[in-house]
């Protein structure tokens, strides 16, 4: 039997998906309320939470393969193909900015039973349909504008990996500070209250939230 984190086991995505799903009710992800509020750069909770895991990962898997632990092959690292990661890109980022959420916060959403990540929830799996649908008449598009097979940053820059590590942090902690400039800026960020308590009144009704579907 697999032991519970080995890469193919059933056991570790499992462990994964909910450790994942955690982190992200933990970050307020499960609200559309602060993920839009990145969007209005009144809080910057999406880009710290998700650069600082970047960081984690890049960091600790050189680490393990400096330590022999992992081999360099150990992390399958996938062919870029441009027009698909354009359209893809795009595509993602609309509903994101549209619904207030991406797939993965969206199930979370649906697991805090709201009503708004359960539309999401249902529109992602109808578009996961059509483009099943459209699969093979559309191999072209996304076959296309193929780049180097497994490609990294050291390759594409070629520089070593400890500077690209170090770029990295340099990045972030530059993006944290103005983040938090441009937080305190726009009255930001979120609190508790606001990422779940009710909705504003509006014309002078107060109201209620149903997941985060206003009823007068």
């Amino acid at each position: 039997m697999s032991f519970p984190v080995y890469d193919m086991g059933l056991a570790s995505g499992l462990l994964c998906g909910v450790l994942f799903g955690y982190v992200l009710e933990a970050a307020g992800f499960g609200s559309p309320r602060k993920l839009v509020a990145q969007f209005s750069l009144r809080d910057f909770a999406v880009f710290k939470v998700m650069f600082t895991a970047v960081l984690v990962a890049a960091i600790g898997l050189y680490g393990l393969r400096q330590a022999g632990v992992l081999t360099a092959d150990a992390v399958f690292t996938p062919t870029n193909f441009l027009w698909s990661i354009l359209a893809g890109g795009a595509l993602i980022g609309a509903g994101f900015a549209l619904g207030g959420y991406c797939p993965g916060t969206c199930v979370v959403g649906v697991s805090s039973l709201r009503l708004d990540a359960l539309v999401f929830f249902v529109g992602m799996i109808a578009g996961t349909m059509v483009f099943a649908a459209l699969f093979e008449p559309l191999t072209g598009f996304y076959e296309a504008a193929k780049g180097p097979e497994a490609q990294r940053l050291p390759d594409l820059l070629g520089v070593s990996e400890p500077i690209i590590l170090a770029a990295l942090v340099a990045i972030a902690a530059l993006g944290f500070a103005l983040g938090s400039k441009l937080e305190r800026a726009r009255g930001g960020p979120l609190t508790a209250a606001e990422v779940a308590g009710p909705a504003p009144e509006r014309d002078g009704v107060a109201g209620e939230v149903v997941g985060d579907t206003f009823k007068a």
